[in-house]
């Protein structure tokens, strides 16, 4: 079961700002031209002719996001899990509507062409005291050598008791300090909390968020940069032991966790099946040296070879079931449903390799023979 990507009410309390600082970054992005509006490409590139400085550039694309965006009330469910990040995104600027999911790849996407690090971050909230019981998506962003945390949904507006969504720009989740939005905000992997002492599921869900400084501080920032150098799997199997580790209290944590086994179970069965296809591709070009060999055995080395070419001819394919073992026991965590197929080609390649031992010996005792010798050899 996948997770859902919503959000709920926000009280209007939060909406209680006065002043806008960014104002003069917001007016120009006002003033984009549509034409300039249809891609993250075009957007990034109207961004970079008109701002200097990465903060400025990331407020840019933070303001365009969420005051251009429009909440997706009536499809916040309609989620097509099938939906790749790129038609999310295309989707999104077409409509001019979403969810959070769709809010966070777009600034995402946005705030990375202008070449400031982003990442997309997923978790869930809570509000009034109340943890919500859908997921939701923000951002995380590098900026001043440090990150911080956006959220472009929350940031658009919120939900009345009408159930009607109020555009209403709140910049309280613009560079948002991760001390202080870890309140509110919980991603399932807590290398995105941005925190020297990470909270956990307990401590978030009842509110009593405690320092103990009597452990180490998590190194996030140098966690983050040896993320990012992992493989794909790697950077799975790495992450759904951080949530393991912070606590299965929820279902959301659990549902999270799951997919990401899951599918660490999925690449590690693709994986087994390309290198076993591999194996058996390998085995049967063994094979067919093999039998190659057997029949000029068979009759008696004619025509006459050099000896090193004889030797050669059975030491290839025994050296390529060689490696054709080696390969096939290295293969872990086979699933059931192939373990039987693994098991019938090791088999088939310890037997083949017998063989071919067997004829490789043949070949050395026959090398060591005169020629006179050698004929007697076919007749034992």
């Amino acid at each position: 079961m996948k997770s859902v990507f919503v959000f709920f009410l926000f009280s209007n309390l939060f909406f209680g700002q006065i002043t806008n600082p960014y104002a003069s970054i917001d007016s120009v992005m006002d003033k984009i031209p549509v034409e300039s509006s249809k891609s993250t490409t075009q957007i990034a590139k109207y961004i970079n002719e008109n701002f200097k400085t990465d903060n400025d550039k990331v407020r840019a694309a933070f303001y365009w996001t969420a005051a251009t965006i429009t909440y997706d009330l009536e499809n916040m469910f309609a989620i097509n899990f099938n939906e790749t990040k790129e038609e999310k995104i295309n989707k999104t600027l077409k409509s001019k509507k979403g969810i959070c999911i769709n809010y966070a790849e777009i600034f995402n996407e946005i705030t990375n062409k202008i070449g400031v690090k982003s990442v997309v971050i997923e978790g869930y909230t809570k509000q009034n005291g109340k943890a919500d019981y859908v997921a939701h998506a923000w951002c995380g962003v590098k900026l001043d050598d440090d990150w911080f945390v956006f959220d472009p949904t929350w940031a658009s507006g919120y939900v009345n008791q009408n159930k009607q969504f109020i555009k209403k720009l709140n910049n309280i989740y613009y560079k948002a300090d991760p001390v202080k939005i870890i309140v509110s905000h919980m991603p399932f992997d807590y290398l995105w909390q941005f925190l020297g002492y990470p909270v956990n599921n307990e401590q978030f869900l009842s509110g009593k968020i405690q320092t103990d400084k009597s452990k180490p501080p998590f190194d996030y920032y140098n966690e983050i940069e040896r993320y990012e150098n992992l493989s794909y799997a790697e950077k799975l199997k790495t992450s759904a032991e951080r949530i393991e580790l912070a606590g299965v209290k929820n279902a959301l944590v659990f549902d999270r966790l799951a997919n990401k086994k899951a599918e660490i179970e999925n690449l590690n069965n693709n994986k087994n099946a390309e290198n076993f296809n591999k194996i058996a591709t390998d085995f049967n070009e063994a094979i067919n040296l093999y039998n190659n060999f057997i029949n000029y055995r068979n009759v008696q080395f004619k025509p006459t070879f050099q000896d090193s070419t004889i030797k050669e001819m059975i030491e290839t394919p025994r050296d390529k079931l060689i490696k054709c073992k080696e390969a096939i026991y290295a293969l872990k965590n086979i699933d059931n449903a192939n373990l039987q197929l693994v098991n019938g080609l090791k088999k088939s390649i310890n037997q083949a390799l017998l063989d071919a031992e067997a004829q490789f010996k043949f070949v050395d005792l026959y090398i060591s023979k005169s020629k006179s010798d050698r004929k007697i050899l076919f007749r034992k």
